[in-house]
């Protein structure tokens, strides 16, 4: 709310709420098998500091907003009741409000075969190697030949200055980790019934509970331990290589749910705590907003990336925005919905990332979107 005002930091709150809404409204119409589940979340507060300013900034959204509106909506929990009822120890307190999951991979190939049906061309196996322009095309390389158009996008979020190296420090992969741990004995028999979020002084986790009906139900998905590696995970930023892990994050990360939930985690699985575990790349703005919108002077040339690791919140409806930029929709109707944070713009072009703005709770009262 400080660098955008109230009207665009509200935007972006209904933006990242309603973006989550459609996407499991999308795969319930078309029949898409992700393993949706809609439901509320719970922030585990650790950290007392972080415990004022959630109660702040919640204070901040509901004001601005309104309590009758959905995205303004939140319960708060004593450290007693998110014990009892979330099962987690030695929190200041908890915060619940509406969320969701989903697997993104299954919702992406969903979405990529009604693509298909309707006549896209899927490549597979092809990398884009070079993005050049030729008269009034542009020229896309890839080993198996080049492809000719007149717009292109750059869908490519942490990697995209790769392809285009004016966009070199404006967006920047960092290297997330990731376990699935089957869960211990102490656990509900159905799985925990919601996702958490574990927020202490200087980071946090994330954690998704596999849902009944899925592969591995009732199996623990969780990430983050970024600032437990060296330098606060510094040499995380400028990673774009998600073969290697770093052991110092995964080995906490590994622990870290019986850190969580103590003796209420029970014993472990006989076949072992740890399922598979893994790394990806992220892509981060210097300013901690998603670019999207036609690269400033470069005519056909378009962007869709830096989600900031919370794209779940975010790609979907920024792709319908990006859509009608493309098509020349009016500015005004769409500047109702989007936030203007977002749009790729030339003064954007020239901030350089200077370090991490999303990896902990905000130091400054801010609003902030679903997770």
């Amino acid at each position: 709310m400080r660098t955008s005002g109230e009207e665009e930091a509200a935007k972006i709150v209904r933006f990242e709420f309603d973006c989550m809404k459609a996407v499991h409204a999308f795969a319930r119409k078309h029949d898409i098998a992700c393993d949706s589940w809609e439901g509320d979340t719970v922030d585990i507060i650790y950290d007392e500091g972080q415990w004022r300013l959630a109660k702040e900034a919640i204070a901040e959204i509901q004001r601005v907003l309104g309590e009758a509106e959905p995205a303004a909506a939140y319960q708060f929990w004593t450290a007693e009741e998110a014990e009892e009822q979330f099962l987690t120890k030695g929190a200041f307190g908890a915060v619940t409000y509406e969320a969701g999951s989903l697997n993104a991979y299954k919702f992406v190939t969903g979405m990529l075969t009604m693509a298909m049906e309707k006549g896209l061309d899927l490549q597979t196996g092809t990398p884009a190697l070079q993005v050049e322009r030729a008269d009034k095309v542009w020229v896309v390389s890839t080993p198996r030949g080049s492809v000719v158009a007149k717009r292109v996008v750059f869908a490519t979020n942490g990697y995209t200055a790769h392809l285009y190296p004016a966009l070199q420090g404006v967006i920047v992969p960092l290297r997330g980790h990731v376990t699935a741990q089957r869960a211990g004995s102490g656990m509900p028999a159905r799985g925990l019934p919601t996702t958490y979020s574990f927020i202490y002084a200087d980071g946090y986790e994330y954690m998704i509970p596999r849902p009944q009906g899925s592969r591995f139900a009732g199996d623990i998905v969780i990430g983050g331990g970024l600032t437990k590696a060296a330098e606060e995970g510094l040499f995380e930023y400028g990673t774009s290589d998600d073969t290697t892990i770093d052991p110092i994050i995964i080995n906490y990360l590994r622990n870290s749910t019986i850190g969580y939930f103590g003796s209420n985690w029970g014993n472990d699985h006989s076949d072992g705590r740890i399922r598979k575990e893994w790394s990806g790349i992220m892509g981060y703005s210097a300013d901690g907003f998603p670019l999207i919108g036609e690269i400033p002077e470069e005519e056909g040339l378009y962007i869709g990336a830096a989600f900031q690791g919370h794209g779940m919140v975010l790609c979907f409806a920024s792709a319908k925005a990006l859509a009608s930029i493309m098509c020349d929709s009016n500015d005004d109707e769409l500047d109702h919905w989007f936030p203007k944070p977002f749009r790729m713009t030339k003064e954007r072009m020239n901030h350089n990332f200077q370090g991490r703005l999303h990896m902990t709770a905000p130091k400054d009262l801010e609003l902030q979107g679903q997770p």
